[in-house]
């Protein structure tokens, strides 16, 4: 199974992102995803940023993550 994250872009140099998951930083390329700018939230696969994503859907992985590793359920994944 393969299996892209949600991080945030902190910072850009030429096509190479700097993300950060959970405070662990890594290098994501952006040739992919040209038009990211530092604070996108993105989804990373591979050491590429694939897609851009909200907010609201980094918070939401974050804590079906939590909640799979014994946290309180907090998510309502339907979307009124």
């Amino acid at each position: 199974m393969c299996l892209a994250v949600p991080a945030k872009i902190v910072a850009i140099k030429d096509s190479l992102a700097t993300v950060e998951l959970r405070g662990v930083t890594r290098e994501a390329s952006l040739m992919l995803l040209p038009e990211a700018k530092v604070g996108d939230y993105v989804l990373v696969h591979a050491g590429f940023a694939m897609q851009v994503i909200e907010e609201r859907d980094m918070e939401e992985t974050e804590a079906l993550w939590a909640e799979m590793n014994g946290g309180p359920r907090t998510v309502n994944l339907s979307r009124e």
